[in-house]
């Protein structure tokens, strides 16, 4: 089925022009849309003139907040980030040593270069954190900052934050130390480049030991009941002169990574936690009910759940999907989708000048207590974060301006998070629904996630939708495509007839 032909003068709005495919026409999704119905800018690297201005003069290193740095360039550091990017928060080395690992983790210092209480100050708390859209992010910073001055860029010396972190063999903490630091990254890498060298054998000195810390600290996580759902993950990348949405495929190199900045973030709650000071992103442990009904949904679909067994160590187990939904078990990806009851209620807690942390301060999805410090570059949090910790670690007081700034923290990230996930489900439903315009009527195979409200994950396109009918959680099963609007987003699926 086609759609038919439309000028830009008779389209309904929320829909770009059609292009062509073939004999097909099919509605490209128009992102500008999504930022109107969010009032987000339609240039997000467009900032108030004010806020430009101090930005210039931080990345000239005009009245930036500066002191004493130790003098880190000979430490071996790399970043690993996807192809292309500019804003490089970290830059990480490992090593290995008699008594174990030392990992350095070199964090972009944004406390040094943004004033409390100017004009750029208050720009980043409205904004809260970088907004990633399929043709343009909106940025938390300015890119003369963000990409340029502020990043960790393999260019000569960088101001960071540099963590140093000592771990037992067992991949255990043993010492840790946070200093501002002059650093030198020795390459920017990527996911697949590195991938491909460890499997090469022949990792970048930077990173030798990754591979060995990663999967240590992955166990221990593990062990400490962190839940990772693990489910496929659809991004909307380019297709042609248009848009389309496949599976991201996280490789090992990612998920070890992943662990180092975990591990970060532990230690630096960790601190906080032990100072009675600070900011804590928090998630409340799995409910025992949610826990039970997961446990019987397994069952259920006859999967092993040995006796004594954590909803981690069962989904661990589990087959890891590698691509779309006919890519693995599909019992396995029922389980993982209902496994998401186990981490609801994320939220922030602030504490401090009277306010004790949270009784149960262990974040629920990682096992243990834990602090975002290390994407200031990405997200407002982490620059107040890093500046706690570097006062603690020094032995003074948290400054009265930081202590003054953490308790309205938490409702600025919080809202800041549900606007961004919204906006990149909006993205998402939009290309889905463009991808399946002309096509109602259809029959797709798709795997059923659940039965009430019913929803059904495709293998090509990989689309996660709503599906009506006597739905079979667990099982195969072939849909017809009933409604696919790419004005709205919407697309709907029911069993055939």
């Amino acid at each position: 089925m086609t759609c038919p032909a439309s000028g830009p003068g008779d389209r309904a709005p929320g829909t770009a022009p059609a292009r062509d495919r073939g004999t097909d026409r099919r509605p490209v999704p128009d992102f500008a849309a999504v930022r109107a119905e969010f009032g987000l800018p339609a240039d997000g690297t467009v900032f108030p003139a004010a806020v430009l201005a101090e930005a210039e003069r931080a990345a000239a290193g005009d009245g930036a907040r500066d002191g004493p740095r130790v003098d880190a360039t000979d430490v071996p550091l790399v970043t690993i980030d996807p192809p292309g990017s500019k804003d490089l928060d970290q830059a990480v080395g490992i090593t290995r040593t008699p008594r174990g690992f030392t990992v350095h983790y070199a964090i972009a210092d944004l406390g040094a270069v943004v004033e409390p209480g100017g004009a750029l100050d208050a720009e980043v708390r409205r904004r809260g954190q970088t907004l990633y859209l399929p043709d343009g992010a909106v940025p938390l910073h300015p890119p003369v900052l963000s990409e340029n001055a502020a990043s960790l860029l393999p260019d000569g010396p960088r101001a960071a934050v540099l963590w140093r972190i000592d771990l037992d063999a067992e991949g255990a903490v043993r010492r840790t130390d946070v200093r501002r630091a002059l650093v030198r990254s020795a390459a920017r890498l990527d996911y697949a480049g590195v991938q491909a060298a460890v499997d090469a054998g022949s990792p970048h000195p930077a990173i030798a030991a990754l591979a060995e810390l990663g999967p240590l600290r992955r166990a221990r996580a593990v062990a400490r009941g962190a839940v990772e759902l693990e489910l496929p993950e659809q991004e909307v990348v380019r297709d042609g002169a248009g848009w389309t949405v496949r599976v991201r495929r996280r490789s090992p190199v990612e998920d070890w990574n992943a662990e180092i900045s975990l591990l970060t973030g532990q230690v630096a709650a960790q601190m906080m936690l032990d100072a009675g000071v600070g900011l804590l992103r928090t998630l409340p442990a799995p409910d025992p009910e949610a826990v039970a009904t997961l446990r019987a949904t397994a069952l259920e679909l006859g999967l092993d759940w040995p006796a004594g067994a954590s909803p981690a160590q069962v989904l661990a187990a589990l087959p890891r999907p590698a691509g779309g939904a006919d890519a693995a078990d599909p019992r396995a990806l029922a389980v993982r989708r209902a496994a998401t009851t186990l981490l609801r209620g994320a939220a922030y807690a602030a504490f401090g000048a009277g306010t004790p942390p949270p009784a149960d301060p262990a974040t629920g999805g990682i096992g243990a207590p834990y602090a975002h410090v290390t994407a200031p570059l990405r997200r407002l949090v982490d620059r107040f974060g890093s500046e706690v910790c570097l006062a603690l670690a020094a032995g003074r007081d948290v400054p009265a301006w930081l202590a003054e700034a953490l308790p309205a923290l938490p409702g600025l990230m919080s809202a800041s998070d549900t606007l961004a996930a919204r906006v990149d489900r909006a993205c998402t439903d939009r290309t889905e629904a463009a991808l399946l315009a002309g096509r109602v009527g259809e029959e797709f195979a798709g795997v059923v996630l659940r039965r009430e409200p019913g929803e059904v994950f495709l293998a090509d396109p990989p689309v996660l939708a709503r599906c009506e009918g006597a739905l079979e959680p667990g099982r195969t099963a072939r849909v017809r495509l009933v409604e696919a609007d790419p004005v709205t987003g919407r697309v709907r699926f029911a069993l055939p007839n």
